[in-house]
């Protein structure tokens, strides 16, 4: 019997992990484009092979990534600018780490620490998707964001390699694979009137706060708009009931 239980414990935890590398091989594709051009970015902004690759080990943002290197690239050498600037670009994590603190928090403090270095858009994408198909799983998103992150590395690696072979991997219309895959994964989740208002507002605010705001703030704007219009749905909903 308890051969049995610890044979049955594998088998799911195998296929949790399988299920996981199915649903992030396709965004890993998108992604592989950009850790490239991280690559190439930073032998352009005079950084050294050995200094981009660490700063993808030791950093793994894609958004700050661009703006550090390109900031370096500018003569700012500052670092307490250079904090700032990344800092803003990424307060949409704390919106995403909010929605996944309700299962997070139930962790061991070291693994709520693993995990929220390697959350990243893609992962939290992935993992608030499964979330809401079948339920939390730590598993699942330890090996999505792990596989990101050495996806990230090794791109990374191959940018620095191929920086005087290749002068702008995203010339070739790769970039557009990471907004298909999200799209992807976002539609099956408009499944009723409060996701599907919530998207088109979001959609709005940011398309708007984009023509209108410098930087990046349209997606720390429409996050917050789309996170309060939801709530507020929510509740009248829950009154309603």
């Amino acid at each position: 019997m308890q051969l049995s239980n610890l044979l049955s414990g594998k088998h799911e935890l195998a296929e949790e992990v399988w299920t996981a590398l199915r649903d992030c091989t396709p965004v890993v594709l998108g992604v592989v484009p950009f850790g490239i051009t991280c690559g190439i970015m930073g032998l352009t902004a005079n950084m050294s092979g050995l200094e981009t690759i660490l700063m993808s080990v030791f950093v793994f943002a894609g958004a700050s990534q661009f703006i550090g290197i390109t900031m370096l690239g500018a003569g700012i050498t500052g670092g307490g600018i250079i904090v700032l600037t990344t800092l803003l670009v990424n307060l949409r994590h704390l919106i995403m780490g909010s929605s996944l603190a309700p299962y997070m928090m139930k962790l061991p403090l070291p693994l709520q620490a693993f995990t929220a270095f390697f959350l990243t858009d893609e992962a939290y994408a992935l993992t608030i998707s499964r979330t809401h198909k079948a339920s939390y799983s730590v598993l699942y998103q330890l090996t999505v964001s792990t596989s990101l992150y050495l996806v990230w590395v090794l791109a990374t690696v191959a940018g620095v390699v191929l920086g005087s072979y290749i002068s702008d991997p995203l010339t070739w219309g790769l970039d557009f694979a990471m907004p298909a895959t999200f799209l992807v994964l976002l539609v099956p989740l408009l499944a009723d009137r409060i996701s599907l208002i919530v998207f088109g507002m979001a959609a709005v605010i940011s398309v708007f706060a984009a023509l209108y705001l410098p930087g990046k703030w349209y997606i720390v704007i429409a996050c917050l708009a789309a996170s309060l219009i939801g709530g507020l749905l929510e509740g009248d909903r829950e009154h309603a009931q």
